[in-house]
């Protein structure tokens, strides 16, 4: 019986995927469930199972771009699975070349050898050369037979911008599916939007001093680090419910608003930028925060993410510190309406209490949609995330750091 596997719908709105690679190859024996190829969406890499055991018969090929429920190859299942034979890889070794009796050179044909051929330098021109780290090949000889003299090797001057000598290859690819879709929203969000940043600026000193304290025995109760996320995310949830325009969206002529706060975390994956939510944040403890962040980076990075997991959002979180940025103005992330971006952690001087001090501060900023959220909610919503990450014990913990955390 030959079965026809088609493209399976990897989610909403999903019309195609593109062949990213075939794990197998044509005329294989595969066995039902196991990985035979990854498929791109404009969201995310699947794997693709096998429906049933078989020998397979590719029908696609990488790179394709197959519509859903489309046949990307066929399985005959009434093929015999073939028998396991033994590893033949000694008797396959090549025999080992006899190398070749070295020619004998004439000694009139070495003598030859050894002159100045067309662009070599005589000895003492190659020295100069070397000196001002000049190649010889961007000096024309005016020696005899084209050699490059002593005369010319002074004369030389180096080149000044003008590439010489070194590799000017190139190399041409094609985008995936999902890179060419995150282009194309980021596109759209530059110009189907007026997006504005506001800036601002967070003495870290505060998190800095409750991370020291408590992250061992943090880690060691709930296995998994306290970082600057659950911070950074709690604070976000307390703004986005004191300011919920920041926390909605615009469908055509409507503006939608939540009463829920899913936040929308950027994360580098192997196939590209990936965006994984983490569902009603506002429930979550900061261990809650903190696992769910873990889970979802692990298994963004090793390609196991799911359409389900990176659907929706309500609001997003990005991270370019953790890559060195300083600052940065992020793009939204449609069709939300607003994106916090923090960066590097570095010790600046500061005025504190009349005084000069020095504290770790990090730069944030809000990019937002303008046409339904102001400049006053805007500036409003970043400076109460500053004012919680600032007095996290007051504003974030209820004065009561143990039970917060759940030590």
């Amino acid at each position: 019986m030959i079965l026809e596997m088609k493209v399976p719908s990897p989610g909403e709105s999903i019309t195609e995927v593109e062949i990213a690679e075939w794990l197998v190859e044509d005329g294989d024996y595969v066995e039902k469930d196991q990985a035979i190829a990854e498929v791109d969406s404009d969201k995310a890499t699947l794997e693709l199972p096998a429906e049933e055991s078989g020998t397979i018969t590719l029908k696609a090929e990488v790179g394709d771009a197959v519509a859903v429920g489309e046949v990307v190859c066929l399985i005959d299942t009434a093929a015999p699975k073939p028998e396991g034979t033994a590893a033949v890889e000694e008797s396959k070794k090549e025999t080992p070349k006899e190398e070749a009796p070295e020619k004998q050179v004439p000694a009139e044909v070495s003598e030859a050898v050894k002159t100045y051929a067309t662009g070599t330098p005589s000895p003492a021109a190659k020295k100069i050369l070397d000196e001002k780290d000049i190649p010889a090949a961007s000096v024309k000889g005016t020696g005899r037979d084209g050699r490059i003299t002593k005369e010319d090797a002074v004369n030389a001057v180096p080149a000044m911008g003008t590439p010489t000598g070194g590799n000017r290859g190139e190399t041409r690819s094609k985008l995936s599916m999902l890179r060419r879709k995150v282009a194309e929203r980021l596109v759209s969000a530059k110009n189907e939007t007026a997006m504005l940043t506001t800036f601002n600026e967070v003495d870290m000193t505060p998190i800095f001093e409750l991370r020291k304290k408590y992250k061992e025995d943090f880690k060691e109760k709930h296995g998994v680090s306290l970082g600057f996320m659950s911070f950074f995310t709690k604070a976000c949830v307390r703004a986005l419910e004191m300011f919920p325009a920041v926390n909605s969206m615009i469908d055509g002529k409507e503006m939608i608003s939540y009463d829920f706060c899913d936040i929308s975390i950027a994360v580098s994956g192997p196939k590209g930028l990936m965006v994984p939510v983490i569902r009603n944040a506002e429930n979550l403890t900061f261990r809650g925060v903190e696992s769910e962040v873990k889970r979802l980076a692990i298994r963004a990075r090793e390609g196991e993410i799911t359409v389900d997991e990176m659907t929706g959002g309500t609001f997003t979180i990005t991270n370019g510190g953790v890559f060195g940025s300083m600052l940065s103005t992020p793009i939204i992330n449609p069709p939300q309406s607003a994106i916090l971006g923090m960066h590097n952690i570095v010790e600046r001087p500061i005025v504190r209490d009349g005084a000069i001090a020095i504290a770790p501060i990090m730069y944030v900023a809000l990019s937002y949609d303008h046409r339904i959220i102001d400049g006053k909610e805007s500036v409003s919503f970043l400076v109460a995330v500053k004012e919680a990450l600032e007095n996290p014990e007051e504003l974030l913990m209820e004065n009561n750091v143990e039970r917060a955390l759940e030590m």
